[in-house]
């Protein structure tokens, strides 16, 4: 089954989107409208261009140094089905998946017990960034994130020792 993710951009190569060297799928549409957002072209669930999982996995393949992929926003979770099954092969690599979410962990286990796509997405999530940017709690010292109310889960605990993430 082919699977199709409504993106905003990719890019290739960041270092500021998680530990070590990442490929960043921009995700297209939000339902949080944080003021301040730093992707607010990422809003509209009509915006961005629909992209296959496949030659996005294909375009990730071309670069041996990456260590992981990161879905960013946009709202990832809001197309948690296509970025499961481009997780599963990124994992099929050994390699790691972090994903930002506006939804705090605890919003999104309550929406993983009504929503298996959104379970599955969790499941192959080895680090989880949560919560909403909240732009009077800005931080330019955080490690990848933007406001201090933001969290960085580490889901996989065999990535504790990787990399200092605070």
């Amino acid at each position: 089954m082919a699977f199709e993710v409504r993106i905003s951009g990719i890019v290739e190569e960041s270092i500021v989107d998680g530990p070590g060297l990442r490929f960043t799928v921009f995700t297209q549409g939000c339902p949080h409208h944080c003021h301040g957002c730093h992707n607010p072209q990422t809003h509209d669930f009509n915006g961005g261009r629909m992209m296959d999982i496949d030659d996005i996995f294909l375009q990730y393949q071309e670069n041996p140094l990456l260590s992981g992929i990161t879905f960013s926003g946009g709202e990832p979770f809001c197309q948690p089905e296509p970025l499961y099954h481009l997780a599963l092969k990124v994992k099929a690599l050994g390699h790691n998946v972090m994903t930002y979410s506006g939804y705090t962990y605890t919003a999104l286990l309550k929406m993983a017990a009504e929503d298996s796509h959104v379970k599955d997405l969790l499941s192959v999530t080895d680090i989880l960034v949560d919560g909403p940017y909240i732009e009077v709690l800005r931080d330019l010292e955080l490690k990848y994130r933007g406001s201090s109310n933001q969290k960085i889960i580490i889901l996989n605990k065999s990535l504790d020792n990787l990399v200092d993430l605070n």
